[in-house]
């Protein structure tokens, strides 16, 4: 979300030139590094092809855990844009003078789902099934780094069964891991970003139940220039792409909603 009326004003002004900036780049194409949370790398891919298609600019993708790229980042990785898995994260960049003052804005809204393989496991009634307690392990990612695991713990909380359901827990680190263990097999469900599931290079899509909004906060994933990058036409012109209507279209085709105000 854009944080301020003049960040609104400027960020739509940066939107609205995108096209400008496409025009007359060609012969200043500069290369950027994207940090990107692991929920978002494969969108970011197909963004990243897009991108490249009508610029001569090259971009390069690290993916990971929204804490591990920041601790990165504030310790000097040549990371230009970072596409983080929350909001807060990024503030504290901001805040600390690690991103381009400006840049900011919520570039999509994630979603919540418990997903498993087995095709008849998780019925209409996500919640009965985890009340029922019929399962040897359910996997979540690291809540104190990953966002979509905070948002596990925040479901598991609001219907009373953290504390019954801790043994069971298994952790990936971040999201991508989580998805891995459920894949597996390793874990028989587990909570994960529906834009995995929905992904067209997903062979599994098994059952799943996606929890309702009201059980976690909004899981509102912002971008931003990182203070390296200020100067990278690369790095500000996808920055720019991002809040364009094809950039959009692609996101909202991985399960992610879109701010509209």
């Amino acid at each position: 979300m854009l944080t301020s009326p003049a960040m609104l004003r400027r960020f739509t002004v940066g939107a609205l030139a995108y096209a400008a900036v496409i025009g007359a780049q060609s012969a200043r194409a500069a290369e950027a590094t994207l940090a990107v949370a692991a929920n978002f790398a494969e969108v970011a891919e197909v963004l990243v092809d897009a991108f490249e298609a009508e610029t001569d600019h090259t971009l390069r993708i690290s993916a990971g855990s929204t804490g591990q790229l920041y601790a990165q980042i504030i310790n000097g990785a040549p990371f230009d844009v970072f596409l983080s898995a929350d909001q807060r994260t990024v503030a504290q960049l901001e805040a600390e003078g690690g991103a381009a003052e400006g840049t900011r804005f919520t570039y999509a809204i994630g979603k919540l789902t418990l997903w498993s393989t087995d095709g008849a496991l998780i019925g209409d009634d996500g919640a009965a099934f985890l009340q029922a307690n019929a399962f040897r392990a359910l996997a979540i990612a690291n809540p104190d780094v990953a966002p979509y695991g905070l948002a596990a713990r925040q479901t598991l909380e609001a219907l009373g069964l953290w504390e019954t359901l801790e043994p069971k827990i298994v952790r990936g680190e971040n999201i991508g891991q989580t998805h891995a263990m459920v894949s597996t097999g390793n874990a028989e469900a587990g909570f994960v970003a529906l834009s995995y599931v929905l992904s067209p290079s997903n062979k599994q899509p098994g059952s799943r139940w996606d929890v309702p909004q009201e059980f976690y906060e909004p899981i509102r994933q912002d971008a931003v220039v990182t203070a390296r990058g200020a100067d990278n036409e690369a790095a500000t012109a996808f920055i720019a792409y991002l809040a364009s209507a094809p950039a959009k279209a692609i996101i909202e085709d991985y399960g992610y909603a879109q701010n509209r105000a």
